[in-house]
């Protein structure tokens, strides 16, 4: 902390001697102050901000005449020239006529106007939190140009751009004021379920494609930037309170509760302090799909039925009828039998919640902008999470404590992130385990089988049944004793399954990983403005997994692992600012892997007498690393044994599998005991196995994934329209994902032996391996939209994308992309901020083309669908508040964005927010 400490006193010497002074008040045209503004000195990287009353105070070894540029979210920008020291100004700003006046930061790390980004960026402030027809600012992102959300429930809405979405989406990076939000041990973004308040977001900004040279590693697909507000800057009491209902099918009509609350205050112009409360409750979404995937049209009455909603049917075993009963081969045959699932529904409830806490301190100790930061937060919520299986996710807790100094040209931030999984749990082992605990699986299947052959040769009845009565009487009589839904025994074998960590009889998953995180940034532009504007910076991390053995494999103690980098950027304007250069390099070095390089160059070009066109060009080369699960996961999901791919976990995953009559009497023993190494090095390709002609494959250890992106766009302003139209040409390789193999309990596959003796008599498992594409993979898409001002002050936009992959899914049928993504996607927006005094309404649509969804969990086709939002708002100046009634999805057409999810009903809701 002492050196911390010292390097901030050294990068704030280096810009604080003062010789100009130049004060003043900036305003919108009705006189109102505008807080937050930027003043900067124009060919300078040194400015100021104007505080809550719209007041600044610029001090600047600079010496006048110079010109200030004064830019602010959702105004067109202003200047003002500076004449002399003490000088007071007075500035008006006009509301922004076009989206590509606002100022971002996320695209070079620097503020600039949209107009003037180097690359594809998408804005969401606070004109458009306000404007938004989403239950909240997070939902509202999905009609933004190219942007994604997968609905996964209620509470947890997963965002992407630019193709391959899951919902452990770990390509695309989420920043919470610079922390990154990704659970540690989850891998992914647990969308806004433990992020920022609606009442204490200032900004978010999202990057579509690869920003590796920048942000490292996981800036693969995607970045998110959430900024809130500063205490010094915006002061007071602010408060929402949303209450309706939500209507699904599946559910009924449900209550729906969502309340937040700010405070801050400055004390004086070096102390002030801010605290956010938030909490959101409803009824998640039902999952009740009682389909078969593998046996399109069956129902219950099918012995090896497997429900896509319905758990613990998953349990299933070949039995052979004939051999059981010393019968001549095909006298009763043998079948393919499953134990008898629950209903999702009965596994879990389905209360969504979302408990939203943060305390923040920030210091300026010489009352200027140079600030000591300490935020803390803290996010406990229900929700539902799909991945390999189904997850009630219950009363889990990710906190963040981030200790930071900065002023305008630098920031050096530490931050700590940890997950504890509270009493999450996985609702397919909860059914199998449930199961097991009024009647082992060796039990079940030796009633059904006994009283199956009984009933087909007619013993002590006479009467010979046929197979089908036959299967329904020996499920009945193996489900003798059943624990029944909604009695005392199922409820208490329920929570004794929930509370116990061990899969083998639980279902409780115990997660404490976090990670700890150093970045820093210099920006040298105020010392070398007249060459170019020139950025440093460099990151650390650290990961400490720690689940107990329930998700990784450290049963021996939690595993820790590191990765570093640095990164150089230098933007250069010429010809009178109508060619803009930025090029920018990084290195990063993960403890298991490599050094990685990742370049970018963009050349963006102002055209035109009024410089109200541009074009842009950019490539870049990006990386992303294996994640914590890719390579030390050691997981049973019960569909597959999942082991992830570092070299030093082959072994740590080690489990024991009861073996056939036929497999005891040829090996010696009744139980073989399996190594995860098994899955790389002594296993056949699934595919082979399901075609009946068993071929042996050696899995590769998986490797960081890499891109190369290029882009090319064109932004323009044509009056009060402007328009943004952009294309993207992505070439992955390495690209990681996880194929499907099939373990031999003896024998080496490919030995043309034991090894099929052993998937003959059933005795084999699946597993999950984590590896990298044998071919490139390639995605290419557009994103074309327009926004613009109709006569009235009616604002209306609307935005197409187009998206593909080529992957020759034939060729390699054991590897999937998941890409997930539809080709086409139209949305579009009308509205007016004061169609008449005090009164404004925004509708939203959306367009999405039907496409193959591919997930752990279950594939199948996801549907077209169309969704209309709607709100309409009441301003009531004398209570500085805003009654808002809206809904989501309003005609009430269900939808689902994945398989085996809940379908996505509808939201009604009236809100009242004060002094937003």
């Amino acid at each position: 902390m002492r050196t911390f400490f010292l390097f901030s006193m050294l990068l704030l010497g280096m810009g604080t001697y003062a010789q100009t002074v130049v004060s003043g008040t900036v305003t919108d045209t009705n006189g109102e102050p505008v807080p937050g503004a930027n003043i900067v000195i124009v060919g300078k990287a040194i400015g100021t901000t104007t505080d809550f009353d719209g007041n600044f105070s610029l001090e600047t070894s600079e010496m006048p005449p110079f010109d200030l540029r004064i830019t602010s979210i959702g105004y067109t920008e202003g200047s003002a020239r500076v004449e002399s020291s003490g000088q007071t100004l007075a500035i008006t700003l006009s509301e922004a006529q076009t989206f590509l006046d606002e100022v971002v930061i996320s695209a070079s790390r620097t503020p600039e106007r949209i107009f003037e980004s180097p690359v594809s960026v998408e804005r969401f402030g606070l004109q458009d939190i306000a404007a938004t027809t989403a239950p909240s600012f997070y939902d509202g992102l999905q009609n933004l140009k190219g942007v994604d959300i997968n609905t996964n429930s209620l509470t947890f809405q997963s965002v992407n751009t630019r193709g391959f979405a899951t919902f452990a989406n770990n390509r695309f990076m989420q920043l919470v004021d610079g922390m990154d939000n990704t659970a540690p041990g989850l891998n992914f973004v647990l969308g806004n379920l433990v992020g920022m308040s609606e009442l204490e977001v200032q900004s978010v900004e999202i990057l579509p494609g690869a920003s590796s040279a920048l942000y490292g590693a996981g800036a693969f697909n995607g970045i998110l930037f959430m900024t809130s507000k500063n205490p010094f800057d915006y002061q007071g009491i602010s408060a929402y309170f949303k209450t309706g209902f939500t209507q699904q099918d599946a559910a009924g009509t449900n209550p729906y509760y969502d309340f937040g609350i700010r405070a801050a205050h400055a004390f004086n112009d070096k102390l002030a302090v801010k605290a956010n409360f938030s909490y959101l409750q409803g009824e998640d979404w039902h999952a009740n799909s009682t389909v078969d995937l593998a046996r399109p049209g069956a129902d219950r009455t099918d012995p090896a039925y497997d429900g896509l909603n319905v758990y613990g049917d998953e349990v299933s075993t070949l039995l052979n009828f004939d051999a059981a009963a010393g019968l001549p081969s095909g006298t009763v045959g043998t079948a393919l039998v499953s134990r008898t699932g629950y209903q999702e529904a009965d596994l879990l409830n389905y209360n969504a919640q979302s408990v939203k806490t943060d305390f923040s301190v920030y210091y300026r100790p010489w009352a200027n902008d140079f600030e000591i930061i300490y935020n803390g937060r803290v996010g406990r919520g229900n929700t539902i999470y799909q991945g390999a299986n189904r997850y009630a996710i219950r009363d889990f807790i990710l906190q963040q404590h981030r200790l930071e100094f900065r002023n305008d040209n630098f920031f050096l931030r530490g931050y700590i992130t940890s997950e504890n999984a509270g009493n999450s749990y996985d609702t397919r082992f909860a059914a199998i385990n449930v199961n097991r605990r009024w009647k082992s699986d060796t039990q079940w299947f030796t009633d059904y089988a006994e009283t199956y052959i009984g009933a087909r040769l007619g013993v002590g009845t006479g009467v010979q049944l046929d197979e089908e009565t036959a299967h329904a009487v020996a499920r009945q009589a193996a489900d003798q004793g059943r624990f029944v839904p909604g009695t005392r025994e199922f409820d208490r074998a329920l929570a004794q399954v929930t509370a116990d960590g061990d899969l083998t009889t639980g279902a409780k998953f115990i997660d404490n990983t976090k990670f700890r995180h150093v970045d820093a940034n210099y920006n040298f532009t105020h010392l070398t403005s007249e060459i170019a504007e020139i950025q440093i910076g460099g990151s650390f991390r650290e990961y400490v997994l720690n689940s107990s053995g329930t998700i990784f494999t450290d049963t021996d103690g939690p595993i820790s692992y590191n990765e570093y980098g640095a990164y150089l950027q230098v933007q250069k304007k010429l010809l009178d600012e109508r060619i803009k250069l930025t090029g920018s390099v990084r290195y990063d070095k993960n403890q298991f892997f490599d050094w990685f390089f990742s370049p970018r160059l963009s050349i963006l070009t102002v055209l035109g007498p009024e410089k109200n066109h541009n074009l842009r060009v950019s490539v870049q080369q990006g990386f992303r690393n294996p994640t914590t699960q890719d390579l030390f996961i050691g997981l049973n999901a019960g569909r597959a044994i999942l082991v992830g791919a570092a070299p030093d976990n082959l072994d740590r995953d080690v489990r024991n599998f009861d073996l056939s009559t036929s497999g005891a009497a040829l090996t010696g023993s009744s139980q073989a005991r399996i190594v995860g190494r098994a899955a790389y090095e002594n296993a056949f390709s699934l595919a082979s196995v399901n075609a009946g002609a068993p071929a042996a494959v050696e899995t590769p250890l998986v490797q960081p994934e890499e891109i190369t992106a290029y882009e090319a766009g064109y932004r323009g302003k044509v009056g009060k329209v402007a328009i943004d139209i952009s294309g993207f040409y992505n070439k992955y390789q390495n690209f990681i994902s996880n194929t499907t193999v099939v373990v031999p309990f003896y024998g080496q596959a490919g030995d043309g032996g034991l090894s099929l003796l052993a998937l003959q008599n059933g005795d084999f498992f699946p597993y999950q391996t984590y590896t990298n594409s044998p071919v490139d993979i390639e995605a290419y898409g557009v994103n074309a939209g327009f926004d613009a001002k109709l006569p009235g002050g009616f604002d209306l936009g609307a935005s197409y994308s187009y998206i593909e992959q080529e992957f020759d899914q034939a060729a390699f049928p054991d590897f999937r992309t998941n890409f997930n993504s539809p080709n086409h996607k139209v949305k579009a927006s009308f509205g007016h901020r004061e169609l008449f005094k005090n009164f404004g309404f925004n509708v939203n649509y959306r367009w999405s083309d039907s496409y193959l969804w591919q997930n752990t969990f279950a594939d199948g086709i996801i549907d077209a669908y169309t969704v209309l939002d709607a709100q309409v708002n009441y301003t009531i100046p004398s209570l500085d508040s805003i009654i808002k009634v809206g809904g989501s999805n309003i005609l009430g057409e269900e939808y689902f964005s994945a398989v085996g999810t809940g379908a996505v009903g509808s939201i009604f809701y009236v809100s009242w927010t004060v002094n937003p």
